[in-house]
């Protein structure tokens, strides 16, 4: 007999394109679900939408009477868990028919604790954009030297939220969420403690249509890929990682000793690099622990970007007019 898996989707003004993604997860060739929505104080026609499927009976919704905020949205939903097996859904892509067989039975066959896999990025009319979100991202290689340990998502965060199907047996560890930073957001989380706890596996098929609009919270932009000087890239590499590390500090209680330490030490050391103008000349050897699986030229990179601002922002300053000539910026 089929395991009964909880869906958990959080709604906010999603009456574009909410029927659409809903009805794809109705139609799964996997049937033995539930579908746990959460809307989060909807100003458009969402909670009609969703009174429309209440009638279904794998269906449950519950209407938030203040704001949440997406991450507090899913927290709540993450509570609500009723079965051993749970997957996370936005609100506006479409998921192929056969995601939820497919990855309960990579689950299954392989003993893993957690699944996620790949997706197809495409365009609110869902004509393909991207064929491969990984590749790019440029965290496919990631995955594949990583899959299997900790550093998946203790270095990188290579797990979507979408792509998601875990076993309840790790909430206890997951909830409360981290609040002090809004880059280690819910799926980057729960990735995390399953990976330092458990045994993680990679679908490579996409069996996600992932939908990029203008309304999107979260989507494939490259933040950097905006900024004209090299200060801007360097204060944004910083304040991703002090707030990642400043989480990992503050729920120590979920990490291994020699993580505890490294965790520490890399909050310094980052605290550190805010300060410094030209060269630093500590803490490299935490620098190579934490980049070691990077690619040669991402490694110097960025050690250069990171320690040595003073040389990066000339090279910088080139390598972006030349950019700019050829059209990529």
């Amino acid at each position: 007999m089929q395991k009964k898996v909880d869906v958990l989707m959080a709604t906010y003004n999603g009456e574009k394109y909410l029927k659409e993604q809903i009805d794809s997860i109705l139609n799964q060739t996997y049937q033995n679900i539930q579908l746990i929505i959460s809307d989060d104080c909807s100003t458009d026609k969402t909670r009609q939408i969703l009174r429309q499927y209440e009638k279904d009976d794998r269906v449950k919704v519950f209407y938030q009477e203040k704001n949440l905020g997406y991450v507090r949205n899913f927290e709540f939903l993450l509570k609500k868990i009723e079965n051993d097996l749970y997957m996370l859904s936005d609100q506006d892509d479409v998921w192929k028919k056969e995601k939820i067989e497919k990855s309960v039975e990579k689950l299954k066959n392989e003993e893993l604790d957690l699944v996620f896999g790949d997706l197809e990025v495409v365009d609110e009319n869902l004509n393909t954009i991207y064929e491969s979100f990984d590749k790019y991202m440029k965290i496919d290689r990631k995955i594949d030297r990583c899959i299997g340990s900790y550093k998946l998502q203790y270095l990188y965060n290579c797990v979507t939220g979408c792509t998601i199907l875990s076993k309840k047996k790790y909430l206890d560890k997951i909830l409360p969420l981290p609040k002090s930073s809004k880059y280690m957001i819910h799926d980057y989380w729960i990735a995390l403690i399953v990976a330092i706890n458990g045994k993680v596996g990679y679908l490579k098929e996409t069996y996600i249509k992932y939908r990029q609009h203008g309304d999107n919270q979260v989507g494939t932009g490259k933040e950097s890929y905006q900024f004209k000087k090299l200060e801007q890239v360097r204060n944004l590499f910083i304040e991703v990682k002090l707030g990642i590390f400043t989480a990992y500090v503050e729920n120590e209680q979920q990490f291994p000793d020699f993580l505890k330490k490294q965790n520490k030490e890399a909050l310094e050391y980052y605290q550190r690099l805010q300060k410094i103008k030209a060269f630093n000349f500590r803490g490299w050897n935490l620098f190579y622990e934490l980049y070691k699986e990077e690619t040669w030229l991402y490694f110097i990179e960025n050690f250069v970007i990171l320690n040595m601002p003073f040389l990066a922002k000339i090279v910088f300053s080139i390598r972006y007019q030349i950019l700019k000539m050829l059209g990529k910026r």
